[in-house]
């Protein structure tokens, strides 16, 4: 399949772009100026020209914090450029994919969510996907919409990244401990994604799915697993301490349990991603290699 990817510098679009020939797919990616998603007709020219089989959105604004003082932009980028890339792929005939996030969660149910809970965002980065989801749905009813959380890897700013690059830097980190989700690897997420597309043309309606690892974690877990890693690498890691979530002063609210379960999308599809456990190795090895190659 030719694969449009909306979306070119985040650690997703990258994935995708690096995992596509293992499924057999060609994987372009676009991001701006050559794509600006606030150009609609401009953005329907781009996707045409590339002759695609499938549209798959990787693009969003995931500044959890920095949003709260960018709404206008949020929605523009995660509902407005979400919906016009809906509106073009249903224009076109296409299959469309749509990424979207545990935090449309407010992390009180207790268990993980499954698709049909109640959503209610504690902030504007959550509401913004939200209102994303449901344009690209009004837009396009045959879409696919796959939340996911917690996604980390070699690329972008992430939880696992900052965590290396703390631990070259501190003797004591403490982490909190009483939130949690499902950490993704952004290479497993590109994984899953890249296995739906090759069956998105024969699914009979559209609707929301949940994707992401298949062990939960809280953040503490994380960290002490990467430290774990690190010194298996031969680093000096610093020693943790546990806080709670509540002693984390940010301007944005995080759920405190976005677990998800991502049951559903097993059942339609006979896609599960790999737990953290299994993965956090691997984009541990993969951001020190970096390290490495930029000294």
């Amino acid at each position: 399949m030719r694969i449009f990817v909306a979306g070119s510098s985040g650690q997703l679009a990258r994935a995708l772009k690096a995992r596509a020939a293992a499924h057999g797919h060609v994987v372009e990616t676009f991001g701006r100026p050559a794509l600006d998603l606030a150009d609609p007709d401009g953005a329907a020219k781009r996707i045409a020209g590339f002759e695609p089989d499938l549209i798959l959105n990787a693009a969003a604004y995931t500044a959890v914090d920095r949003a709260e003082s960018e709404e206008a932009l949020a929605m523009a980028i995660n509902r407005d450029g979400a919906a016009a890339l809906a509106a073009s792929a249903r224009k076109l005939g296409l299959p469309f994919l749509h990424v979207s996030t545990d935090y449309v969660f407010d992390g009180e149910k207790g268990e993980p969510y499954v698709e049909t809970d109640a959503t209610n965002p504690l902030g504007v980065y959550g509401r913004s996907k939200l209102a994303g989801e449901e344009r690209v749905l009004a837009e396009n009813p045959d879409a696919l919409i796959f939340r996911t959380g917690w996604v980390y890897g070699q690329d972008g700013g992430n939880f696992v990244r900052t965590m290396v690059r703390l631990a070259g830097e501190r003797e004591h980190l403490d982490i909190v401990a009483d939130r949690f989700g499902n950490p993704t690897h952004a290479a497993d997420l590109a994984d899953g994604l890249l296995a739906i597309a090759g069956q998105a043309r024969g699914v009979a309606s559209g609707g929301i799915f949940h994707l992401a690892g298949s062990v939960e974690a809280s953040w503490f877990d994380l960290a002490a697993g990467v430290m774990a890693r690190l010194a298996e690498a031969g680093r000096r890691v610093p020693t943790l301490g546990r806080i709670s979530g509540d002693a984390y002063v940010a301007p944005a609210a995080r759920p405190r349990d976005s677990r998800l379960d991502c049951g559903r999308t097993e059942h339609s599809f006979g896609v599960r991603l790999p737990g953290w456990p299994q993965s956090l190795g691997v984009a541990v090895a993969a951001i020190l290699d970096l390290e490495r190659n930029a000294a």
